[in-house]
């Protein structure tokens, strides 16, 4: 399946998610992707739109390759035996700086702000596409110690294994496609005929 951009996805997202409008409920974006996919359901739903921001660790020679994402509080999570492969200074230095990033960006966006209170309330999280399920799962992590009564992923596209690991951890998973391992493009943007980068302006 592919989509025109990262606004059809939200809209064809928001049409699957239509029974939790009116319910207590916060919509959270992955920047900067996400967002704007979380846009438009927040928008559908009639529901506030907040953001968790994690960072992707690249692979040293492969950057566009995920070895794993780091949260603002340094905590990492990602592929170990890839992780334990590169050299060690370099994965302190590049989980600090995306650390940082992670950081740099919530204060950005948010601009002094505080996050919105999720607590017994459902917390739908959104991402413009999922490839090695890192980022999302530690988005996860950090959106439990919220504590919102349940948690929703919803995604455009996300890889059979991925979205296995995925249920796990949540209460519901919508996707508008689950490729198996063979089918998956390979990348998110592969799912698109628009996937152009995200600025902070746009975010914000």
């Amino acid at each position: 399946m592919r989509f025109k951009n990262r606004r059809e996805a939200g809209l064809l997202l928001a049409e699957k998610l239509t029974s939790y409008g009116g319910t207590p409920l916060v919509i959270y974006g992955l920047p900067r992707g996400g967002v704007v996919t979380a846009f438009e359901i927040a928008k559908h739903l009639k529901a506030p739109l907040d953001i968790i921001c994690v960072r992707k660790i690249g692979h040293p020679n492969e950057p566009e390759f995920a070895l794993g994402a780091v949260a603002e509080d340094g905590h990492l999570l990602g592929d170990q035996i890839g992780l334990a492969a590169v050299d060690q200074s370099w994965l302190a230095k590049e989980a600090d700086r995306e650390r940082k990033e992670a950081a740099r960006r919530r204060e950005t966006y948010l601009q002094g702000r505080t996050g919105l209170p999720v607590k017994n309330k459902t917390a739908i999280l959104v991402d413009d596409g999922v490839a090695t399920g890192y980022t999302l799962r530690l988005a996860i992590r950090e959106l439990k110690h919220r504590h919102p009564k349940k948690i929703i992923v919803a995604v455009p596209v996300i890889p059979e294994r991925v979205a296995a690991l995925v249920r796990v951890e949540v209460d519901e998973l919508t996707a508008l496609d689950v490729p198996s391992e063979i089918d998956f493009l390979g990348a998110v943007g592969a799912y698109y005929e628009e996937f152009l980068p995200v600025n902070d302006d746009e975010v914000i």
